[in-house]
């Protein structure tokens, strides 16, 4: 088939290759423009454009889709380039830009799009980190037939994963992106068979996974420890979760609520550091104790929390504030 694929992180890249590697002409790559990244925010092409042009598929970089919007340049000049490139469908992956009724039918198969949830629940930006945050024992991946709705289209094929109680972002990230390109491959081999069955969304249990904002990394020791810890790992590797102490910011990258029985009960205030030890911070929270493992101070790198708190004095009975003091 001859395929035009949208998308720009990893993983999309990783579905991508997949299509690359199962012999579908791709015939054409939309993604987003080059950002400035790194210390010297030098200009930095995504993930899927590296991968397209070391396989010389053609890369089309529009800041907008939309012919009325505040680049109708670039929305012209990507719809000549879906014209010439006259694509039998449109695989979309992380994306980023939304596509305007003319993008979703230029495509003879239309858009089809790898979403990494069970729809309907977490429609929208972050699944992966929000499933985590809330707690779910399992998500998956849906390949969906767009259209202008958020999320909202038939659902084609879909497939459910555990989430292990150490999965973070980063973790359960890579396993969708396997799952996601595996999906598509699939799928498009069904519509060649004509084996699609089109699957509307239910109803029911719909929620939305909005967009993770820099904000949301401070740990609000107010909230008990099993969500703080679910948080830590949401947060992995993106925005990361923190909290002051010693007047620095201070990120945490791995930390697990401790259990019941290893906790005496305390009166202590959320914040409150209850031990620091080379087995871990242990913090007292609105219920719970949360036991951090793994940290890093501004200008530092990752560390196990034994060798932290040789470099980073934390007193027990010192407060940690979730925010700046």
């Amino acid at each position: 088939m001859r395929i035009l694929f949208a998308g720009t992180p990893e993983f999309a890249a990783v579905a991508l290759h997949r299509l690359i590697l199962a012999g579908h002409t791709l015939c054409g790559v939309l993604t987003q423009p080059d950002r400035p990244a790194g210390r010297g925010l030098k200009l930095q092409a995504s993930a899927v454009k590296i991968l397209a042009l070391q396989h010389h598929i053609a890369v089309e970089q529009p800041r907008s889709l939309r012919l009325d919007g505040k680049y109708p340049e670039d929305a012209t000049a990507a719809q000549k380039f879906l014209q010439e490139v006259q694509a039998d469908v449109m695989v979309v992956a992380a994306y980023g830009l939304i596509l305007p009724q003319w993008v979703l039918d230029m495509p003879r198969l239309g858009c089809l799009n790898i979403h990494a949830s069970l729809l309907p629940r977490w429609r929208g930006a972050a699944p992966i980190h929000r499933a985590i945050e809330a707690g779910d024992a399992q998500t998956g991946v849906v390949i969906m037939q767009m259209d202008a709705g958020l999320d909202t289209g038939d659902m084609l094929l879909t497939q459910q994963i555990e989430i292990a109680p150490q999965d973070t972002t980063a973790s359960l990230h890579d396993k969708l992106a396997d799952l996601g390109g595996a999906l598509i491959v699939q799928t498009l081999a069904d519509a060649q068979a004509h084996k699609l069955v089109p699957t509307p969304q239910p109803a029911d249990g719909i929620t939305y996974a909005h967009k993770i904002e820099k904000h949301e990394a401070a740990l609000d020791w107010r909230l008990n420890a099993q969500q703080l810890a679910q948080r830590v790992r949401a947060f992995n590797p993106f925005p990361v979760a923190t909290f002051h102490a010693n007047g620095e910011v201070i990120k945490v990258w791995n930390a697990y609520a401790a259990a019941d029985t290893d906790i005496e009960p305390t009166t202590n205030v959320g914040g409150t550091v209850l031990s620091a030890d080379d087995s871990g911070i242990r913090v007292a929270c609105g219920v719970g104790v949360l036991c951090i493992t793994e940290l890093q101070k501004a200008g530092g790198k990752r560390l196990p929390v034994a060798e932290f708190l040789r470099g980073f004095d934390i007193a027990v009975g010192s407060v940690c504030q979730g925010t700046a003091p």
